[in-house]
């Protein structure tokens, strides 16, 4: 049976314990730690028995101009367990999380040729539109 939880500071090493599919990178245990003891930040995991198959993050802000926001920064499940509905379930535990804090708003993005991340974002009832995303290297 798959469980879903909103993480606290105590879970550090159950977010250890995630599959390696879950995640882009190997997790490191002090940014994790940072992670969890952040109040504006979220993860939410998905487990299956002791096993943890997904996750979604998220973070809190805002600007002088606008209310407080939700992004939702990654969402991930492992192999085994896609197409199951965990994602939907992993979202939809940020979003009530981010609505018991008095946001109104979320959002995310995604690639155009993402499929599947679309059509969980639509099953979501998520409006989507075409946006110009860019990255720019920091490094010296």
């Amino acid at each position: 049976m798959i469980t879903v939880k909103l993480l606290g500071e105590d879970d550090l090493e159950l977010l250890l314990s995630a599959d390696t599919s879950v995640f882009d990178e190997p997790i490191r245990p002090d940014l994790a730690k940072a992670y969890l003891a952040h109040p504006d930040y979220l993860i939410a995991l998905a487990s299956d028995g002791s096993k943890v198959v997904g996750m979604a993050t998220g973070l809190y802000y805002f600007h002088p101009d606008k209310p407080l926001e939700f992004f939702v920064n990654e969402v991930g499940v492992a192999e085994s367990h896609q197409r199951q509905g965990i994602a939907k379930r992993l979202m939809t535990t940020l979003f009530d999380a981010a609505r018991q804090r008095g946001v109104e708003y979320a959002w995310v993005g995604t690639e155009r040729d993402n499929v599947a991340a679309k059509a969980l974002y639509g099953a979501l009832e998520g409006k989507g539109q075409a946006m110009a995303y860019y990255e720019f290297d920091l490094e010296d």
